[in-house]
């Protein structure tokens, strides 16, 4: 499986989803400025965490209008895999590839720490290496991490199955304590209509070896690798 990683001036999280990539595909991502105008021919696309631009303007809002967001657009809506974590979740919603925004966190400070979350979809070559309704523990690092969508939109995101984690207590249930930034129906990841876009705003890079105290989030790299072999 080839993949790509876009870098940013800001990101902070490409070395470390490059290592976990590297580690269940045995084939090392492409690096890719921010600047450049075209994308090898890839089987993933990841947008990583940090601060891009300095989180200027508004998150993700400058890095959406970079050169290289127009391709990854384009490679989207014609079918490529995306994933957006954390700023890159930001940045995909700026750039219009899902739909709401990610707020100031409720409690209008920076949030660092595990959390839990239940895998509402495993229908997706993200999520398939998952059990449907199993609780994971991933970290957060974020100071705009609050999702926020109107009526309509989380109506349909509900209806149409596109809420693919949800922050929650360690029986899987959803509740107020467990959300960890006020984000609406403790949502912590979603997909495009295709199911081929996913943004979330916990890191599963940082969770993806023994090393960092747990693999949860290795499952989503490994069931990538097996998804999206050639």
């Amino acid at each position: 499986m080839k993949s790509a990683v876009i870098v940013f001036p800001g990101s902070n999280c490409d070395r470390d989803i490059q290592v976990a990539l590297a580690d269940s595909t045995d084939t090392p991502p492409i690096m890719v400025w921010h600047g450049d105008s075209e994308l090898p021919d890839v089987d993933l696309i990841a947008v990583p965490g940090g601060f891009s631009y300095g989180d200027y303007l508004r998150a993700g809002s400058m890095a959406a209008n970079s050169p290289i967001m127009r391709e990854v657009v384009a490679k989207a809506n014609a079918g490529t895999p995306v994933l957006g974590i954390c700023n890159g979740f930001q940045i995909l919603c700026e750039s219009g590839l899902l739909p709401g925004a990610l707020l100031r966190n409720a409690g209008l400070r920076f949030v660092c720490r595990d959390v839990l979350l239940r895998v509402e979809n495993t229908s997706t070559a993200f999520t398939k290496d998952y059990n449907d309704k199993t609780v994971v523990r991933i970290p957060v690092a974020h100071h705009d991490g609050n999702y926020f969508a109107d009526d309509a939109t989380l109506k349909e995101l509900e209806d149409k199955d596109r809420v693919a984690f949800r922050y929650c207590d360690q029986a899987g249930n959803p509740t107020a304590e467990a959300n960890p930034n006020g984000s609406a129906a403790n949502i912590a990841g979603i997909i495009n209509e295709a199911g081929n876009v996913l943004g979330m705003m916990p890191h599963p890079e940082r969770l993806a070896d023994a090393a960092l105290g747990g693999i949860d989030g290795k499952h989503m790299f490994d069931g990538l690798a097996k998804n999206l072999a050639a």
